[in-house]
């Protein structure tokens, strides 16, 4: 029974995190065709950073409101073209590591836990910045999921050595 449990949450888990992490990169690619559509729409990019801002419920009364107008400001065709790229590296990182991590790929699984690892530093520094119910349960969510991912390679690798260890006769 341990076994099919087992089975049941390494298969199931890792879909749903290679749909998770699929998501991601759809999202990504969705900023990208924004950002895009900002290099050659000849839009007043303070205008839009306004408009964004306003969006998430950031007004003039934060610092952070005027450092992004500031920044808008400065944005040429040729930043904006560089923001794309990277925009497409990470969509496509995205895309692999779920293709890898729905194939059930153990190089994923070790991707994963090392990328979700790499969004701790920045998530806690949000919390102690302004702390909301919403950067918490983003922090939780991924503290979750880079546990799951540390079970199973853990499990991988009990499973490799119970499976090289030579079997004893009368044991």
């Amino acid at each position: 029974m341990n076994e099919r449990r087992n089975f049941l949450v390494r298969r199931f888990g890792l879909k749903g995190v290679a749909v998770f992490e699929a998501i991601k990169g759809l999202g990504a690619l969705v900023g990208g065709a924004w950002v895009l559509s900002l290099v050659h729409g000849h839009k007043d990019l303070m205008k839009v950073a306004g408009h964004m801002l306003s969006f998430m419920h950031i007004g003039p009364e934060r610092h952070f409101y005027y450092r992004v107008l500031r920044e808008a400001e400065k944005m040429t065709p040729g930043t904006l073209w560089v923001i794309v790229v990277g925009i497409l590296i990470y969509a496509t990182v995205r895309f692999v590591e779920a293709a890898g991590l729905w194939l059930e790929k153990e190089w994923a699984e070790w991707f994963a836990l090392l990328t979700g690892a790499m969004y701790l530093p920045l998530e806690l520094y949000a919390i102690v910045r302004h702390s909301t119910w919403f950067k918490w349960g983003i922090l939780c969510l991924n503290i979750l999921v880079l546990l799951y991912l540390g079970w199973l390679l853990q499990d991988s690798w009990r499973r490799r050595r119970h499976k090289d260890q030579p079997v004893t006769a009368g044991a």
